[in-house]
């Protein structure tokens, strides 16, 4: 592994001290970035904060779940799905394979890298009745070892009902988390932790759980809501859990939603231009959404640009805090506040990834591949980037978002680490149009500061992170 850090590391360790930023990534307290960028400022005013209302977080698959049926699990290892060589009109799709190969993934599993002795955990709501076995045709299929898979409920499970679109959205967010998460790190151990209810209560109560029990190397949270809708009291415990996980060295990665620049307004009965929590919180890494052009059988990468598919009303989220200040690390942006989103990955629904699922169905015949699409599948991606990287270090790397920026502002560095996005933008082509932000050389809260070159970013967090 040695051979990885010589390979693609030392260039950028050497231009990163010599900007004296390697300090600046490692060296403030963990709680400092929470401190500081807090302004206890909950809600703005004039925003829709819904009063006597329970506030609920959205799986990063969407309210209106962005997933299309790909084909049957078969008994043939690597198939060829036809959205993988698709016929003008038709859906395109990916695979592991080609993930990996358009992200650089595969370069690093020729070195060893395969997240073995790093544990990712996966934060979800209420249950996918089908998981184990849905995981294990996934592998079958796509010729991946099986994962040492742990389920935790602390707070216990409520019944599945297979008749609640609610629930069986979250079946299909937490397959997605543990399927993806594995595809990027084959070897690494996962710890799925699901609450009772997607009550933002819920939630965070077993998100502490996860914390305090300091369960893994780097916890994925794919999905959100506007800040403007979490309470204010259970909004400040998150950013306070959040800092006492940085504290513990553990990463915290959430989706930035799936609406653009936009958030269900509180009472889930518009839009309004919002950023998504916990995405926000400074102590997050904030992953966007891209569309993804790469060979559907080979992965080779063509292109990117900012997730935006009017056709699905869908965008990748990413927009401006009401809550926290611009944090240390994006002073370079010259922002007021917060912006997110930090990084991005592939989002798109058409050019979606490959999923076996059992729909939400106790029925065994029911379990089928599908194409999924969403920030819910790259939150779970850079988990998995995380925990190889974590491996090449031996030990955690906590928050990482000093170290991203800091390869950002050395512009010949930046392009080795990144794919910059500038091409695009995310507004929110729906009911209402939420005017967005658009793409641009360097970081912007469309895309953030670009998706992965996996095999360059990966060994660079391992020396700086």
């Amino acid at each position: 592994m040695n051979g990885v850090l010589a390979r693609y590391g030392r260039g950028v360790l050497t231009a990163v001290s010599a900007l004296g930023l390697a300090a600046a990534a490692v060296a403030v307290a963990p709680s400092a970035a929470g401190g500081q960028a807090a302004t206890g400022a909950a809600h703005v005013a004039g925003a829709p904060v819904a009063h006597g209302k329970v506030a609920r977080k959205t799986p990063a698959i969407g309210a209106h779940p962005h997933y299309r049926v790909a084909g049957r699990v078969t008994d043939s290892a690597d198939p060829v799905f036809s959205c993988q060589k698709p016929a003008p009109g038709d859906l395109q799709c990916y695979g592991p394979k080609q993930i990996r190969a358009a992200y650089g993934v595969d370069k690093l599993a020729g070195h060893g890298l395969t997240g073995r002795g790093r544990t990712i955990v996966v934060v979800d709501a209420f249950s996918s009745p089908t998981l184990r076995s849905d995981v294990a045709a996934f592998d079958k299929l796509f010729n991946l070892p099986d994962p040492v898979l742990r389920v935790v409920a602390p707070d216990g499970k409520t019944p599945f009902d297979p008749k609640d679109d609610n629930q069986v959205g979250w079946a299909g967010e937490i397959t997605l988390d543990v399927e993806w998460s594995h595809a990027i790190a084959p070897k690494a151990k996962i710890v799925l932790v699901l609450a009772k209810t997607n009550d933002d209560a819920d939630i965070l109560s077993a998100t502490r759980f996860a914390v305090d029990h300091n369960l893994g190397d780097v916890i994925s949270q794919s999905f959100g809501e506007a800040e403007q809708c979490m309470d204010p009291t259970l909004l400040a415990a998150q950013h306070k859990l959040f800092a006492k996980a940085v504290a513990k060295r553990m990463t915290l990665l959430a989706s930035s939603g799936d609406d653009g620049a936009a958030q269900p307004t509180c009472d889930n009965t518009s839009f309004f231009k919002a950023a998504s929590t916990p995405a926000s919180d400074p102590n997050v890494t904030g992953v966007g959404g891209t569309m993804l052009s790469a060979n559907g059988l080979t992965g080779a990468y063509k292109s990117e640009q900012v997730w935006n598919e009017p056709t699905f009303e869908s965008g990748g989220g990413g927009g401006l805090s009401v809550v926290y200040r611009a944090p240390g690390y994006q002073r370079a942006q010259h922002l007021r506040t917060r912006g997110v989103p930090d990084v991005s990955y592939n989002a798109a629904i058409d050019g979606g990834v490959l999923v076996v699922w059992g729909d939400g169905s106790l029925d065994p015949a029911d379990q089928a591949v599908y194409i999924f699409g969403g920030t819910s599948s790259g939150s779970p991606q850079w988990a998995g980037l995380v925990a190889l990287s974590a491996q090449l270090r031996h030990h955690r790397l906590g928050e990482i978002n000093r170290a991203l920026y800091a390869l950002a502002l050395a512009p010949r560095i930046y392009n080795t680490q990144f794919h910059d996005i500038t091409v695009g933008n995310n507004t929110f082509h729906g009911p209402v149009t939420v005017p967005g932000f658009p793409a641009r050389k360097g970081w912007d809260a469309a895309s953030g500061l670009g998706s992965p070159k996996a095999n360059a970013i990966v060994p660079a967090l391992a020396l700086i992170g």
